[in-house]
C-alpha cells in the first residue's frame, strides 16, 4: 500500500477549515458563542495556540468576532457592517457615504443564461430580478441590477414594501445565507441607453463606472450577482490592501 502523504496545509489553516465549515453548515448560526479555545483545541486534538491562530485569521476577515470577557461569536451582519464592508465608494474627501435606494422593479423569472452561469444555476431554474437607483448627496450616484436565486430566497418578492438599502443583513438575517466575499470586476463604459443616463442625470455617452459582483456564502455557493453604473463625478472606489 502506499504510504499516506502529509497534509501540506498549516496545522491551524486546517482547523480554521473545519470551523468554517461547521459555521456553514448550521452547527453554529451568526450570533452564537463559540466553546472557549482549550475546549475547541481538545475537541480537536490541537493545542488552544492552534485553535487561537485559527479564530485570528476568521475576525480579520470579519467572520467572528471576539468580546472582551465574553469570548468569540459567529460575526452577525448588520446594516452598517455590511455597508463599511461590501460598499466601497467614498466622495471626493475620502469619506465613506450612506446612499439611499429607491426601488425601480423587482420581478421573478426564468434565469437566463447569462444568469445561470454567473449564479451557477441549472437549467430552468428561477431567479428574483431587482433595480434600484440608489442616490447620494441628493443626486442619482448608483443604478443596481440585482440578480438571486429563488430557491435560496423563495419569498423575497413579496417582501413588503421597499427592500432594505443594505440586503446582506437580511439574507442573513430572513434566509440563513451568509455572505462571506465578493469578486468584483470593474471597467469605464460609455452610457448608450437614454433612460438609464436620465436616471442617472447624465447625458448620453457620458463614461460611468461598470461593476459587477458575485456575492458568496461561507462555502463558495453564489448567491448574488449584482451589476452597477456608478456616476463617478462625486464618488469614488476605494480598495484597501493589507
Amino acid at each position: 500500500m502506499p504510504t499516506p502523504q502529509p497534509n501540506p496545509t498549516p496545522l491551524y489553516r486546517q482547523v480554521k477549515q473545519i470551523l468554517l465549515e461547521r459555521i456553514a453548515s448550521g452547527v453554529w448560526r451568526p450570533g452564537d458563542l463559540l466553546p472557549a479555545e482549550p475546549r475547541l483545541g481538545q475537541d480537536l486534538g490541537v493545542s488552544p495556540g492552534t485553535v487561537r491562530k485559527a479564530l485570528d485569521e476568521l475576525e480579520a476577515e470579519h467572520l467572528v468576532t471576539r468580546q472582551q470577557g465574553r469570548g468569540t461569536f459567529v460575526a452577525t451582519h448588520t446594516p452598517m457592517s455590511s455597508l463599511f464592508h461590501f460598499f466601497r465608494l467614498v466622495d471626493e474627501q475620502g469619506r465613506r457615504v450612506e446612499p439611499t435606494g429607491r426601488e425601480l422593479a423587482r420581478e421573478q423569472a426564468l434565469a437566463s443564461p447569462e444568469e445561470r452561469a454567473h449564479l451557477q444555476l441549472p437549467a430552468r431554474a428561477r431567479v428574483l430580478r431587482l433595480r434600484r437607483l440608489r442616490r447620494a448627496d441628493g443626486h442619482g450616484a448608483l443604478l443596481e441590477s440585482i440578480v438571486v436565486p429563488t430557491r435560496f430566497f423563495p419569498d423575497l418578492r413579496a417582501y413588503p414594501g421597499e427592500l432594505p438599502n443594505t440586503l446582506y443583513d437580511l439574507y442573513q438575517r430572513g434566509y440563513g445565507k451568509t455572505v462571506r466575499r465578493v469578486a468584483e470586476w470593474l471597467r469605464a463604459i460609455a452610457v448608450e441607453d437614454p433612460a438609464t443616463a436620465g436616471l442617472l442625470g447624465l447625458q448620453v455617452g457620458a463614461a460611468v463606472l461598470e461593476i459587477d459582483r458575485i456575492a458568496y456564502t461561507f462555502d463558495d455557493v453564489p448567491v448574488e450577482w449584482r451589476h452597477s453604473l456608478v456616476d463617478t463625478r462625486s464618488l469614488r472606489y476605494v480598495s484597501e490592501l493589507d
